[in-house]
């Protein structure tokens, strides 16, 4: 079960067995899509997960998309509304609701410390003042569906407002500085040509392929001098120092210090940007291989109903004449309902 509030999303699990409680896992993030079709997602990562066996049956809240579940999982989806069953649905929302109003405390208190930790960071890489941070991270699996995220942080707090997706567009497969090169390129000639300020720092979320790739750009191509830091990974993947300066220094940050979390902030933000947007992308592809077998189904076809519909669980649950009021044949409206339509669901 979840509970959203201020963008950010909570989600419990409940293991169970003959309805007794044997073991629960949490997890927070923000939250870019809405909270039924995010937990979706989740579960569906979740079993992906070898040290997650899969249940005979998945209790969700009202709004999931049970059926597009069941299929994925091949397993009972359903939401109760009554019995013991409901009670530990209820239970789950309300611990979610405990869980995401502590974090809501842990970030006030990181709040007042920002300051002091823009100041740290600023000291450690001999930077005047870090007021803009952009940070990039890279997305695929197994070289599919590549995507980039860029998240911007002012004053050591997100700015989501102007946080940017991008699909790569010049890359086949999984070429890291390949990719980095051609987001960084866009990017920054963008702000160069709207006449518009430059960070005063960008974090890359990998290591010297991703901060050589990136200065190569701005600097030999576009003629700009911001500096730029990799964040390298301990063995459990979060950002232990940075890469930084002409000869890639090792820039070592304490770990109790405000810098160091302030930067394993930033990491664990744009991680989950680019996956999150990586799963729509995915997910959006799925849809669109669908109705491309379906007759008569074009690209123009394909595009509009994307457009208006946006998920699976929407075109399913749209009727004969939604679909013909597109501006779709009255042949190929039945047949899109007859293949993707909630009777087939």
């Amino acid at each position: 079960a979840f509970h959203m509030d201020k963008g950010w999303l909570s989600i419990q699990v409940f293991l169970l067995r003959q309805s007794s409680i044997i073991k629960r896992e949490a997890a927070l993030f923000p939250c870019y899509d809405t909270p039924e079709e995010e937990l979706a997602s989740f579960i569906m990562q979740f079993y992906q997960d070898p040290n997650h066996i899969l249940p005979q049956e998945v209790l969700v809240p009202k709004g999931v998309d049970t059926e597009l579940l069941q299929e994925a999982l091949g397993t009972k989806v359903h939401t109760p509304v009554r019995g013991s069953k409901r009670s530990i649905l209820e239970l789950a929302i309300t611990n979610s609701e405990l869980a995401l109003t502590e974090k809501f405390m842990l970030i006030e208190r990181d709040t007042h410390k920002t300051v002091g930790a823009i100041q740290e960071l600023s000291e450690a890489l001999g930077i005047e003042y870090l007021e803009v941070i952009e940070s990039f991270d890279h997305s695929n699996i197994q070289g599919t569906n590549p995507v980039s995220a860029m998240v911007v942080y002012r004053d050591g707090k997100p700015e989501r407002k102007n946080y940017r997706k991008y699909k790569i567009k010049t890359v086949e497969g999984s070429n890291e500085f390949a990719t980095t090169q051609e987001v960084i390129r866009r990017r920054y000639s963008r702000l160069l040509r709207e006449g518009r300020a430059m960070p005063d720092l960008i974090l890359m979320d990998g290591g010297k392929v991703q901060v050589h790739a990136a200065k190569e750009v701005l600097e030999d191509e576009l003629g700009l001098d911001i500096p730029v830091a990799g964040m390298v990974k301990d063995t459990k993947h979060k950002t232990s120092s940075l890469i930084f300066g002409e000869k890639d220094e090792i820039v070592e940050l304490s770990p109790n210090s405000q810098a160091f979390h302030l930067v394993q902030r930033i990491q664990e933000e744009v991680h989950r940007f680019a996956i999150t947007f990586h799963r729509q992308i995915r997910a959006k592809n799925s849809i669109a291989s669908q109705l491309d077998q379906i007759e008569g189904v074009g690209p123009k076809t394909r595009t509009k109903i994307l457009k208006h519909f946006k998920t699976m669980k929407n075109i399913r649950e749209a009727s004969y004449e939604d679909i013909k009021a597109l501006g779709i044949p009255e042949k190929t409206a039945l047949l899109i309902k007859e293949e993707l339509g909630e009777e087939n669901g």
